[in-house]
């Protein structure tokens, strides 16, 4: 059954930030702003460095729409550390990073394999805890960041104006749709 359209499961779990270090989360955290929470598979790994460098290159323009990143995946918040300390590209890293050992918040997101390991599972959350979008991807298919901003500003603008749609490839000023009786067959 879909996730869309469902508020996220409770979860507490233990993170890690550039310049916080160690820090306790849980579901909460997540609510009163958008998020987007971005699963990959393990640290110290091969595609999963290039996804969370290119999510970063995002974050500036996510965070001036209000949006705060997460990054999950089933390793502890300390390889979380030992990867971003030994690695170029997640050195950079500013957004959180989430450890689930547990496997708790894969299992309720629906993105852990059977292997105990996150899938690729982009997830678009609004203020009130309730996911708007996702996206997942098979192991060796890598994700581009600069999608979500198009999806974010297309997720406000439809919270913001109840009674009207986003089109495909809509761009913020461009026109939207307001379902209705009229539209039937003429689009």
């Amino acid at each position: 059954m879909s996730l869309i359209g469902k508020e996220i499961e409770a979860f507490e779990a233990k993170a890690f930030q550039q310049g916080k270090d160690f820090f306790d989360i849980s579901s909460e955290d997540l609510k009163g702003h958008w998020s987007v929470v971005c699963f990959y598979p393990a640290d110290f790994s091969f595609v999963c460095p290039t996804e969370l460098e290119d999510l970063q290159e995002q974050y500036p323009a996510l965070q001036k729409l209000g949006v705060e990143v997460y990054s999950v995946s089933t390793d502890t918040h300390f390889v979380h550390k030992a990867w971003h300390d030994h690695s170029e590209a997640i050195n950079k890293i500013q957004y959180i990073m989430i450890g689930d050992p547990s496997h708790q918040i894969s299992t309720s997101f629906d993105v852990l394999d059977a292997e105990g390991l996150s899938q690729r599972g982009t997830f678009i959350i609004d203020p009130d805890g309730i996911v708007q979008s996702l996206e997942i991807n098979a192991d060796g298919i890598g994700r581009d960041a600069s999608t979500l901003i198009d999806k974010i500003k297309a997720a406000q603008y439809v919270r913001s104006h109840p009674g009207e749609v986003c089109p495909a490839k809509w761009k913020e000023g461009a026109e939207t749709l307001k379902p209705s009786l009229d539209l039937v067959g003429k689009i």
